[in-house]
């Protein structure tokens, strides 16, 4: 699935592509659909189209120029079954369950063409795609590593074995995540995209069948066991912090700032609120901000005068979990009506990527 601005688009199998809107994600409410030539599986967006690995009908392409009414305009067919696709450029890449990976030319969206492919030992179940190489979930026989630099012919370089049976794939800068049937999630390093190597994993419960990842979190969608959520800050070793259950097979997810989008089979569209694994304090030696914060407070929580930051400066106040409680002001802050216990004191500044200045604890009390 994909999310775009205020709509969810769905892979929702043989209902084909379902627009959701989301503006209100409290309420999300479908808006129209699409059917496709075969069942609807996976699904990115780029620019005005949504590509669909539409089961044993190849690629769909389906244009949202109008995203409430989402129209069919190409299609090419593949000699299996399409359950995952990636688009980087004028190419989408599809993963065909027996016949491997497909490349197809989509510079005419309306008139698609394969135009290469690269055989694989098993069933290629999804595909994610980084510079000039494709990884392939290839169910039992692992993760393959595919050059695409020359479109037309693509070449296996490399593999990996999984314990168990690949199933989803994302890729972040040299890692690469696979959600593995059976083993939870698969931690590989593509430093050498020649000599792949796992250096990390995280058992779950049951096993992973979707995966993204964005900033320092992997969400790893299952069987019956929905939602995990793993912290992937150290590679070498995730670890499991969240989890939300839903009732059957996860089979697609998107993430955009805290809300995580989960397709299930049985409840549709789910959407959670990730408000994180908590909040720490920063070190006293790390701290990089000259505002004095009480520790203590009663009634009123006062803030010292800001500086002339450029970009500006928030300051917040998170509860234990890192929820957003408040947003505070220089000077007294009325927190008189919220529950005695432990807060946080947050300054963020508005540029993208910008680290807090500083993470402050205070114990409000009656």
């Amino acid at each position: 699935m994909a999310v775009v601005g205020d709509y969810a688009y769905v892979g929702d199998l043989d209902a084909g592509l379902l627009a959701i809107s989301v503006s209100d994600p409290t309420n999300p409410t479908e808006v129209d659909s699409c059917f496709t030539q075969g069942a609807a599986y996976d699904v990115v967006v780029a620019g005005d189209y949504a590509y669909v690995a539409q089961g044993c009908c190849g690629l769909g392409v389906i244009s949202i120029s109008n995203p409430a009414q989402p129209v069919l305009v190409g299609n090419c067919d593949a000699p299996d079954e399409a359950t995952g696709v990636a688009v980087v450029g004028d190419y989408a890449y599809v993963a065909d369950g027996t016949a491997g990976l497909r490349i197809m030319s989509v510079s005419d969206p309306t008139n698609p063409t394969e135009v290469g492919h690269c055989a694989t030992p098993e069933m290629a179940w999804d595909v994610a795609v980084a510079g000039n190489y494709a990884f392939v979930a290839d169910y039992d026989s692992g993760l393959r590593v595919i050059s695409v630099s020359d479109p037309v012919h693509p070449v296996e370089v490399s593999h990996c074995v999984m314990p168990g049976l690949a199933i989803g794939v994302a890729v972040v800068g040299n890692n690469v995540y696979v959600a593995d049937d059976g083993d939870g999630l698969r931690v590989i390093s593509v430093s050498d995209p020649a000599h792949p190597v796992e250096i990390g994993f995280c058992d779950l419960p049951v096993g992973g069948s979707v995966v993204v990842v964005v900033g320092d979190y992997a969400y790893v969608g299952s069987y019956g066991y929905g939602l995990r959520i793993i912290s992937v800050s150290d590679p070498t070793n995730p670890t499991e912090v969240g989890y939300y259950v839903t009732t059957d097979w996860n089979h697609g997810m998107a993430v955009v700032g805290d809300l995580v989008y989960v397709t299930d089979e049985c409840d549709g569209l789910c959407i959670c609120q990730f408000y994180g694994a908590g909040v720490e304090e920063t070190p006293n030696d790390e701290v990089r901000s000259a505002n004095a914060v009480p520790t203590i407070v009663r009634g009123a929580l006062e803030l010292g005068p800001t500086t002339n930051h450029r970009p500006p400066v928030t300051s917040w106040l998170l509860d234990a979990a890192g929820r957003r409680v408040a947003e505070l002001h220089p000077g007294p802050n009325d927190v008189s009506r919220l529950a005695p216990g432990v807060y946080f004191v947050r300054s963020e500044s508005s540029a993208v990527g910008c680290q807090p200045s500083a993470v402050h604890k205070v114990v409000i009390a009656k």
